[in-house]
């Protein structure tokens, strides 16, 4: 009983923490249209949108490198000591762009900082998802490992979350002129807030009991093998990160320019979609455990691969609000199908003894190629076609490339072990 109550303690500060991390990674991408004008003012709005999401993208170029130098300290030193490491990696990063000068003030320095705290936001990123989804997935109890890793995205889900309805209730009650000048920093610096209740969970969680056996029983630590089990997982990832951060964090910029939201609506119709990807994420990891992962990893690319395009026309056909939400919920609904079974999927490619590590390495390879540049690849292929559309050929690409590889995997719901 003891022990069960421990696990669950452990998991939920490490889920929280999740949360507390994933809001100050993502509050970037919901102030993208903003941080432009400020870090990158110039008359052509399209190329400055570029350079923002360009300046996101940094962000994940550099997670591989904290995935894996922070999980190889997860590895060696236990997954505690990774943990609190990204925490405080993510702060430094966040609240140092709600500080920052904008380019009026200093210049084309604006830009070049901005840049250094997305590579801070980035190591601490690459280091917590790996880190975390091994924490979470090593405390579940047999036959659990579905539903207990599906808590792992709930909280990156809720991230998003409390990031997005942060920035919409600053829409709301700030006057335009209001955010442009100063309100716009406020949820960068609200992370500095966050800091002590994640490292107080953090500091008070117990490792695995578990791995020190798990380290010891053999296993391939080959730097082959473990290659070849991070492009593996790369491969799973792909359009888990590219449907992920295409439609929740570059979603809200697209139905302003191309369904007509203000900001407010843009950034509500978000959190509707978010609201359903928090809570439909443990019932398909749940469910994972009983039927196994492969069959809802499949139906979500095959979702993505029949309806993306309608449902990108809907939203460009001059949809209602009403029907936006929609089509964010479908696409949640979708992603959450993945999200759910997905983290004990991938985690079930690697040993415990190296399992941060290659998976943290895998999962950001794949961020870093296909998810960190989703926002600036849909709208380079927008601004390349001409058409709104566009994006739907790249979401289609990556489900397909998932696809095969989920195909390939065994079924590992049933087996025994973390």
């Amino acid at each position: 009983m003891r022990r069960e109550m421990t696990a669950r303690q452990s998991v939920v500060a490490a889920t929280i923490g999740n949360v507390l991390e994933w809001y100050d990674f993502a509050i970037y991408a919901y102030a993208a249209t903003t941080i432009g004008k400020k870090f990158f003012p110039g008359a052509d709005e399209v190329a400055s949108m570029l350079a923002v999401f360009a300046t996101f993208g940094v962000g994940f170029v550099i997670r591989p490198v904290g995935g894996i130098v922070i999980g190889r300290i997860g590895d060696r030193k236990g997954r505690k000591a990774a943990l609190l490491l990204t925490i405080l990696l993510m702060a430094l990063g966040t609240v140092g762009i709600g500080v920052l000068p904008d380019h009026q003030a200093i210049g084309s320095l604006a830009p070049t900082l901005l840049v250094v705290c997305r590579l801070l936001q980035g190591l601490a990123a690459g280091g917590e998802w790996g880190s975390s989804t091994a924490f979470i997935v090593e405390w579940a109890p047999a036959g659990r490992r579905g539903f207990f890793g599906s808590l792992q995205q709930a909280g990156v889900s809720g991230g998003l979350l409390l990031g997005s309805v942060t920035t919409a209730l600053l829409n709301i009650f700030l006057t335009p002129g209001q955010l442009a000048s100063w309100g716009w920093r406020i949820p960068f610096v609200a992370g500095a807030l966050l800091v002590p209740v994640g490292l107080y969970m953090r500091r008070n969680i117990e490792e695995p009991p578990a791995l020190d056996g798990l380290r010891a029983l053999p296993s391939d630590n080959s730097v082959r093998t473990g290659l070849r089990r991070a492009t593996k997982a790369c491969g799973f990832t792909a359009l888990w990160t590219v449907a992920y951060y295409m439609m929740l964090s570059y979603m809200p910029t697209f139905t302003q320019q191309f369904a007509g939201l203000s900001a407010s609506q843009a950034l509500g119709s978000n959190a509707f979609g978010l609201v359903i990807l928090v809570a439909s994420t443990p019932v398909f990891g749940a469910l994972s455990d009983k039927i196994g992962r492969k069959p809802l990893l499949l139906i979500s690319c095959i979702s993505f691969i029949l309806f993306s395009y309608p449902l990108f026309l809907i939203l460009v056909s001059k949809a209602t609000l009403t029907a936006v939400i929609l089509v964010q919920m479908a696409f949640s609904l979708m992603i959450a199908l993945f999200s759910g079974p997905g983290p004990a999927a991938i985690a079930e490619i690697f040993p415990p003894s190296n399992r941060a590590t290659w998976m943290s390495a895998g999962y950001s390879m794949a961020v870093a190629m296909f998810g960190g540049f989703a926002p600036y690849i849909a709208s380079r292929l927008i601004g390349f076609t001409g058409s709104p559309l566009a994006p739907t050929l790249y979401l289609i690409a990556a489900a397909c490339v998932s696809a095969i590889v989920t195909a390939g995997l065994r079924e590992t719901a049933h087996d025994g072990g973390s």
